[in-house]
């Protein structure tokens, strides 16, 4: 089965700011409905006022052909990161041909509307073009991959925030005992290819804030806290051997049935940053199929619940910097899509993301906005 992980999507103006719908859902309490949710009171004003970036995922089929969309980004974040189309399969689809034409179109945007921008990502083991597994072998793996990043990372030197250097290396289901994921890059190259990765993103682009990326470690149930401590055991053995490595990301896949994550991922924040390393929370979004109710607002009001306090307990350590949700609009989440996610509950939309299918604010945009607010200045 197809995931977010596997899936490549086929593929402004402030002014246009005036598409957008500004009326609330009249699902929102009345206390929640007051006041605009753009301008002043926008996510991206709210984070900007404390120091924070707040930014989704961008569909930059989307971004041309929807101008509410488009809209809808330029009022709402500071910081914008590519869904797909900087992606190995979409950016480098033939062995000798590059097709930056999507990526340099998000870059001008954001650009375009003063925001920064997040690379992602420089080598994983997914989202490879067709040609790679008959192209690439032990011998010339080493000079595809840092020909790519050379190429890729180089291209936008200077003007990207950060970059997701390599992503999801770890998988305990492999066996090793450090965790390392068996990818197509450690087959060729062994474990050194994520330092290699990191070295030459360096000198592609001295100034990016490169980054490890991975997901589920969270929680604090025996998966997750092993996940997590193989993690933290790539990013010690990185730093102590002087690999230029500046943030992880946190992906946060989160469950609505999880009101509270607990101790364990707080402690993993604080201890990065003891390490050196700025943290950022880079794909949120909220998987509302364990919820038994059918009600949207139900379901609206425990994804909330999750984004309040989520959000408030990582920023409040000062290493956090960013928060970036998956996606801006539930009808575009990847968990709305069956090429992507197989639902519990085919009949029902979840409720993951801060807008709904209507570009309407829902409680998550509030639960949102407030957990940013609570970062101490």
């Amino acid at each position: 089965m197809l995931t977010r992980r596997t899936f490549l999507s086929g593929a402004g103006s402030l002014a246009a700011a005036s598409l957008l719908p500004r009326s609330l859902p009249g699902a929102l309490q009345p206390e929640q409905a007051v006041g605009s949710v753009d301008g002043a009171g926008s996510l991206r004003a709210h984070a900007t006022a404390r120091g924070l970036f707040y930014g989704a995922a961008v569909d930059t089929g989307m971004l041309r052909n929807d101008p509410a969309y488009r809209a809808l980004l330029a009022q709402q974040c500071n910081i914008v990161v590519a869904e797909n189309s900087m992606k190995w399969a979409a950016i480098h689809p033939e062995a000798d041909r590059y097709a930056f034409e999507q990526a340099d179109e998000l870059l001008a945007f954001a650009e375009q509307h003063q925001m920064q921008l997040r690379g992602h990502n420089l080598c994983w083991h997914e989202a490879l073009p067709s040609w790679f597994a008959s192209t690439v072998n032990l011998g010339n793996a080493r000079q595809i991959l840092t020909g790519h990043i050379r190429t890729v990372a180089g291209r936008y030197q200077g003007r990207i925030r950060s970059w997701d250097v390599v992503n999801e290396a770890i998988s305990l289901e492999d066996g090793r005992t450090d965790g390392l994921r068996v990818s197509p890059w450690f087959q060729m190259l062994g474990p050194g290819y994520i330092d290699l990765a990191f070295r030459t993103a360096r000198e592609a682009d001295p100034h990016a804030l490169l980054t490890y990326n991975d997901y589920g470690i969270e929680y604090d149930h025996p998966a997750s806290f092993t996940k997590r401590a193989a993690v933290m055991g790539l990013l010690k053995r990185l730093t102590a051997d002087g690999v230029p490595i500046d943030a992880v990301g946190i992906q946060s896949h989160i469950d609505a049935t999880t009101s509270g994550l607990g101790p364990g991922i707080t402690a993993f924040v604080t201890e990065a940053r003891t390490l050196g390393l700025k943290v950022f929370i880079t794909e949120l979004d909220v998987n509302d199929d364990n919820l038994a109710a059918d009600d949207p607002a139900t379901r609206e009001a425990a994804v909330a619940e999750v984004y309040g306090q989520y959000v408030t307990a990582m920023i409040a350590n000062p290493a956090v910097a960013e928060v970036l949700t998956w996606g801006i609009s539930n009808n575009h989440s990847w968990l709305n899509n069956s090429k992507t996610h197989k639902a519990k509950h085919p009949g029902r939309q979840q409720q993951a993301l801060p807008f709904d299918a209507n570009y309407q604010p829902t409680p998550a945009f509030y639960a949102l906005r407030s957990a940013l607010d609570s970062r101490k200045g």
